[in-house]
C-alpha cells in the first residue's frame, strides 16, 4: 500500500521513468512469450533454446534500467527523521523493490494482452503471415509456462533493486576509530574520553615545566595516534576536528580499465579465431564468434569508468583554467556513476553494428522480433545513461549551489557541462567505431 501511495504521488519525471520501465518490461515479456510460441509451433528444441538464450540480453538491459530508475527515485531516498516513523533504510529498500515489481508486472501484463490479441484468443481475428511463426496460432497456450516466463522480469528487477539499494554498513574499524579524545574532551590525544576531574588532577596544567613535560610526552602519543588514524595530520592541534579515518581520497581512478582492455582484447582474439575456424553459417551456428562478441561488449562496459576518469585527467593537463578544471574534476568524481552506463551504450552500439553485418546477408534475415530486441536493448541502455546523468546532477546539487553562492555564473556551469559531453563524445565515439569495425570484420567473413 505504501508503494502504491508513493507511486501515485511521485513527480512527473519520476512517473515517466517508471512508464519507460513498464514499456521495457512489456517488450522483454513479449520476446519471452514469442519463444514459447516458437517452441509450441516447432519440434526443434535447440532452436527454441537459442531464442530463449537471446532473450537474456534484453532481460539484462531491462533490469539494468530498472536499477537506474530506482536509484533516482526521490520518494524512496533515505532522509533524516524517516526512521522515527518506521521508514528506515531497509523499509525504503523494500518499497523501492515493490515499486519496481509493480512497474514490471504491469509491463508483463501488457505483453500478455498483446500476445493473446495477436494470437486471436481475445478476438476472433488472429494475425496471419510471418507472425504465425512465433504466435503458435491455433494451438493451446500453456498458462503456467507463460506466467513463469512473464514473472522473470518482475522478480529479477525487484531482486536486483533490493541488492543494489541494500543498506551498507561502514567498514569495521575504519569510521569509528577516527575520532580520539584527550584532556577535557579535546581531540587528537587518546582514544579514551577522560573525565572533567582529570583535567586539573595533580596540577599538571600549571607551570611551564609541566607544560614542557606534557608536550614531550604527547609527541610519541601523537605518532601512535597518527598511525592508528592515517587520515589525520600529525601536526593537528587540539580544538580542530580531524578528518574521519574512513574518508577516501577523492578522485581515485577506477580499477576496471586494465580488466576492460584485457577482456576487450580477448574478445577480439576469439572473434578472429572463430572467423578462421568456422566461417559462414548463421549466428546461432557460430557460438565462438558470439562469445567473442559478448566478451568485446563486456570489455567496453568494464573500461567505461576508467576511460571517463582519463577524460577528466586530460582536461586538467597543460595549465588548465577554471572551466577545464571544473569540468575535469566533475568527470573524475562521476567516473563510475556515468562511465559505466556510457561504456554499456558503446558496447551495445558496437555489438549492434557487428550484428547488422550478419543480418545484411541472405542467410540471416532480420525479423520483427530481432528489431524489437534491438529496440529494447538500445532504448534501455540509452535511457539508463540519461538516468545516470540525472542521478549525477542530483548528487552534485549541493556543490552547484555552493558555486552559485560563491558567484559562479550559470553560463559557466553550462559551458562546463557542454565541455564534459564534448570530451566524452570525442573519446567514446571513435572508440566505438573502431571496436565495431574490428568486431564486424571477422564475423562477416
Amino acid at each position: 500500500m505504501l508503494a502504491l501511495r508513493l507511486t501515485r504521488s511521485a513527480h512527473t519525471a519520476v512517473q515517466v521513468r517508471r512508464l519507460l520501465v513498464t514499456a521495457a518490461s512489456a517488450g522483454t515479456g513479449f520476446l519471452l512469450l514469442s519463444t514459447l510460441g516458437h517452441a509450441l509451433g516447432h519440434s526443434d528444441p535447440a532452436s527454441s533454446a537459442l531464442r530463449l538464450a537471446w532473450c537474456a540480453v534484453p532481460l539484462a538491459a531491462t533490469v539494468y534500467f530498472a536499477i537506474a530508475v530506482a536509484r533516482t527515485d526521490p520518494g524512496t531516498r533515505p532522509r533524516p527523521g524517516l526512521s522515527a516513523i518506521g521508514l528506515g533504510p531497509v523499509r525504503l529498500m523494500a518499497v523501492s523493490a515493490a515499486t519496481t515489481a509493480l512497474s514490471c508486472a504491469l509491463g508483463s501484463l501488457l505483453a500478455l494482452l498483446v500476445f493473446l490479441h495477436l494470437r486471436g484468443d481475445l478476438t476472433a481475428l488472429p494475425s496471419d503471415g510471418a507472425t504465425a511463426d512465433y504466435l503458435a496460432t491455433g494451438r493451446p497456450l500453456p498458462l503456467p509456462a507463460a506466467l513463469t516466463l512473464l514473472a522473470l522480469v518482475p522478480l529479477s528487477a525487484s531482486a536486483a533493486v533490493a541488492v543494489a539499494l541494500r543498506p551498507r554498513e561502514p567498514a569495521a574499524g575504519a569510521a569509528r576509530a577516527g575520532r580520539t579524545y584527550g584532556r577535557f574532551g579535546a581531540y587528537r590525544r587518546t582514544a579514551v574520553r577522560e573525565s572533567f576531574g582529570a583535567y586539573g588532577r595533580f596540577g599538571k596544567h600549571l607551570g611551564a615545566a609541566a607544560r614542557g613535560r606534557r608536550t614531550a610526552a604527547a609527541a610519541p602519543e601523537r605518532e601512535d595516534t597518527a598511525e592508528e588514524a592515517p587520515g589525520t595530520a600529525a601536526g593537528t592541534t587540539g580544538g580542530t576536528e580531524p578528518a574521519d579515518a574512513g574518508t577516501t581520497v577523492p578522485f581515485t581512478p577506477p580499477s576496471g580499465l586494465p580488466w576492460g582492455i584485457a577482456v576487450l582484447a580477448v574478445g577480439l582474439a576469439v572473434e578472429a579465431l572463430a572467423s578462421r575456424t568456422g566461417g559462414g553459417g548463421a549466428p546461432g551456428d557460430r557460438p565462438s564468434a558470439l562469445l567473442g562478441l559478448a566478451l568485446t561488449a563486456v570489455g567496453l562496459a568494464l573500461a567505461g569508468p576508467g576511460l571517463t576518469h582519463l577524460c577528466g585527467r586530460l582536461l586538467q593537463t597543460a595549465r588548465p583554467g577554471a572551466l577545464r578544471l571544473l569540468a575535469g574534476r566533475v568527470l573524475m568524481t562521476e567516473a563510475t556513476r556515468v562511465g559505466r552506463p556510457l561504456g554499456v551504450v558503446c558496447a551495445v552500439l558496437s555489438a549492434a553494428y557487428a550484428m547488422a553485418s550478419l543480418h545484411d546477408r541472405e542467410d540471416a534475415p532480420a525479423g520483427p522480433l530481432v528489431m524489437l530486441g534491438v529496440l529494447v536493448v538500445a532504448g534501455c541502455t540509452t535511457a539508463t545513461l540519461l538516468t545516470a546523468a540525472v542521478e549525477a546532477r542530483q548528487a552534485r546539487a549541493g556543490t552547484t549551489a555552493a558555486l552559485r553562492r560563491l558567484g559562479a555564473a550559470t553560463g559557466t556551469l553550462r559551458r562546463a557541462a557542454a565541455l564534459r559531453a564534448g570530451v566524452l563524445l570525442a573519446l567514446f565515439g571513435p572508440l566505438t567505431l573502431v571496436v565495431a569495425e574490428l568486431s564486424a570484420w571477422p564475423l562477416a567473413r
